[in-house]
């Protein structure tokens, strides 16, 4: 990486340290640093509880990563939109309007056993191949606390939730030496799509946080992962599933 001229990490975190994790050892050390960069790579996310993902609790239920696209836009000019979370959070868990947390008698709320209750923290990182100013981006991001919404968050006062969004389109990248720029971006009538996708993606991400996590002890206490059967049976009972 000799031509890069500099790398400007943006980090982003969540306070796992409730129950799981030993958050003041700070274990993590530079040769991990390095492997985890060398080991990069594409194709599909890990999910559950995985990576950051390892000690976080959402719901009263083990958290953990979570991703979900969606496609927007006319055939001939189609966009993508993917979203992936670390969820670290409470409230009164919602799946498809269904309110699965008051069926299984842990909304989340109160607390509890191995429960920060509401509060908590997410993180929420949407990427998208359509040229968006940073502007759009911004507007874009802020759609993704509607699709949090859904799933039953309120955003507790002890609750920090962030959103980072970017583009990877060639056409709004700032290259050296430009003096002069005519950049083609999305218009704003064009961003009601992207909006609706941003919601959805997050949503999904934030339950296949949850499907896909499993339940993990430390020494301090064990958080169970979601039980997915019942939850699939409380959905159909409501009809939000055949």
């Amino acid at each position: 990486m000799e031509d890069v001229r500099s790398i400007n990490p943006v980090v982003g975190e969540t306070n796992d340290g409730y129950v799981l994790n030993a958050i003041r050892q700070r274990p993590i050390s530079r040769d991990n640093v390095v492997a985890a960069i060398k080991a990069a790579s594409g194709g599909p996310v890990a999910e559950g509880s995985v990576g950051a993902g390892t000690g976080t609790v959402a719901f009263g239920w083990k958290g953990g990563i979570g991703t979900s696209s969606r496609l927007t836009g006319p055939v001939d000019s189609r966009w993508t939109v993917g979203v992936l979370v670390q969820t670290n959070f409470g409230g009164d868990l919602h799946i498809m309007g269904v309110p699965v947390g008051r069926a299984l008698h842990r909304n989340g709320v109160t607390g509890g056993q191995n429960s920060q209750g509401p509060k908590g923290s997410i993180m929420i990182v949407v990427a998208t191949d359509a040229p968006l100013s940073d502007r759009n981006l911004r507007r874009a991001a802020a759609r993704a606390i509607i699709g949090l919404g859904r799933t039953g968050s309120v955003a507790d006062n002890g609750s920090g939730d962030y959103v980072i969004a970017f583009s990877t389109h060639p056409d709004v990248r700032r290259r050296s030496g430009e003096t002069r720029r005519s950049v083609a971006e999305l218009g704003n009538d064009a961003m009601s799509g992207i909006f609706q996708a941003v919601v959805d993606a997050t949503e999904e991400a934030i339950y296949n946080s949850l499907f896909m996590a499993t339940t993990v002890s430390s020494r301090h206490g064990t958080v169970q992962a979601l039980p997915v059967d019942a939850v699939l049976d409380i959905l159909r009972q409501h009809g939000a599933l055949r």
